[in-house]
C-alpha cells in the first residue's frame, strides 16, 4: 500500500512538503508542487481508509489527545487534523487534557475495546509504558509537538526558534532582553518553553550579554498572567528594552501591559512572540511562525496511512520549518545598551 512517506521519497522532498501539497497550501513552489503531484500519480497514491477499515471491522475513529484544546495554537493544529480526516471514513474523538494528575487516563480512555483505531497525541509527553502497550496491541500512534522513542514524531525545533527570536532582538541592538515562558517544572511535562528559553540563553551567552535573572519570568500559559509578569518587568529600576514571549498569547499580554504602563511599542519596548496565530497579524506582532496547521494535517495523514495499510507507522522524526515573521512590534531600542 502506497503511503505519504513513499510519495515523499519518490519526489525527493520531505513529508511536510507532501502534506502541504495535499492540503492545498499556497506555501509550495509550483515546481515542487508539480513534482509531488507527479509522484502521487506515478505511485497511484489514493488515501482511502474506508475499504481497509471495513475489512478489519474497525470502529472508524481517530483519537486525539490535546491539552487545553481552546488555546489558539491547539485550535490551529486541530484544524489541520480535521482537514486531513475530511473525506475519510474516520470520525474524530477528542480528549482534552486540562489536569496533569492522571497522565495515563486519556490513553486508556481512548484505546479500550471498540474505541479509537489510532491515536494522535499533541504537545504532551506520552508515558513510555502506554506507548509500549499500544505497540503490542498494534494501535498506531503519532506524536505532534512532542518526542518519544519508537514512534512517529512531527515536530519543529523550539530551541532553534528561541535562538531565532533572540538573534532578531540582538541584531536590532537590544541587550536588556526579557523572557516570559511557562514554568520549566510544569506539571504537564511541556518542553517547548524550556527549549525556547534554552535558545534564548544560548544566544545571549554567545553574544557576551549577561542574562539578568530578574528579566526571566515564568507563569502559566495565559494572557493575563503574562500581562502581570510584564508589568513587574517594566517596574524594574532597569527595565527591559525587549521581551521575548514563548507564545503569541503571552506576547499579546505583554503588549497590553505596555499600553497600560504608557510604554510605546516598539519605541520604548520591543515584543516578539511565538506561533503566528491569526490574531498576531492583526496586532502587528513580530513572531516566530511554526506550521501549526501543517503539523496537525501531517500527523493525521500519517495515521490514516497506517490505518489503511494495517501496519504501524515508521518510527521517524519529521521536523517542520520555522521562520521569523517581522512586523511592527520590534525595532531598534531608544535606550542604549546597559
Amino acid at each position: 500500500m502506497v503511503t505519504i512517506a513513499d510519495v515523499a521519497k519518490h519526489a525527493g522532498v520531505g513529508l511536510g512538503t507532501v502534506s502541504r501539497v495535499l492540503n492545498g497550501s499556497p506555501q509550495v513552489r509550483e515546481a515542487t508542487r508539480s513534482k509531488v503531484e507527479a509522484a502521487i500519480d506515478a505511485l497511484g497514491y489514493r488515501p482511502n481508509p474506508l475499504a481497509r477499515g471495513l475489512s478489519l471491522g474497525r470502529g472508524h475513529t481517530v483519537g486525539v489527545i490535546v491539552p487545553f484544546f481552546t488555546h489558539p495554537s491547539a485550535v490551529e493544529r486541530l484544524r489541520g487534523v480535521v482537514a486531513a480526516l475530511g473525506g475519510s471514513a474516520y470520525d474524530l474523538v477528542l480528549f482534552n487534557v486540562a489536569s496533569p494528575f492522571h497522565p495515563d487516563e486519556p490513553f486508556h480512555a481512548l484505546t479500550g475495546p471498540h474505541r479509537a483505531d489510532g491515536l494522535l497525541v499533541m504537545s504532551l509527553p506520552a508515558p513510555a509504558h502506554d506507548l509500549e502497550r499500544l505497540a503490542r496491541a498494534r494501535v498506531p500512534v503519532v506524536l505532534v509537538d512532542s518526542r518519544a522513542e519508537g514512534v512517529t514524531v512531527v515536530v519543529s525545533d523550539d530551541r532553534a526558534g528561541g535562538r531565532l527570536a533572540t538573534e532578531h532582538l540582538v541584531a536590532l541592538g537590544h541587550r536588556d532582553i526579557a523572557f516570559i515562558g511557562e514554568d520549566p517544572a510544569n506539571a504537564f511535562g511541556f518542553t517547548a518553553t524550556n527549549d525556547r528559553e534554552r535558545g534564548y540563553r544560548e544566544v545571549l551567552r554567545e553574544q557576551g550579554i549577561r542574562a539578568r535573572r530578574e528579566l526571566i519570568r515564568h507563569g502559566p500559559h495565559d494572557h493575563d498572567v503574562a500581562k502581570a509578569l510584564t508589568a513587574e518587568l517594566l517596574a524594574l529600576p532597569v527595565p527591559p528594552t525587549a521581551i521575548f514571549a514563548s507564545s503569541d498569547v503571552q506576547a499579546l499580554g505583554a503588549l497590553a501591559a505596555a499600553a497600560e504602563a504608557g510604554r510605546t511599542v516598539p519605541a520604548d519596548l520591543s515584543v516578539i512572540g511565538y506561533d503566528d496565530i491569526d490574531l498576531s497579524a492583526y496586532a502587528g506582532l513580530t513572531t516566530i511562525r511554526q506550521p501549526l496547521f501543517d503539523s496537525g494535517f501531517l500527523g493525521a495523514r500519517i495515521l490514516l496511512d497506517a490505518l489503511e495499510s494495517g501496519t504501524l507507522p515508521a518510527a521517524e522524526v519529521t521536523e517542520l520549518p520555522i521562520e521569523l515573521v517581522p512586523r511592527t512590534t520590534t525595532a531598534v531600542p531608544a535606550r542604549g545598551a546597559a
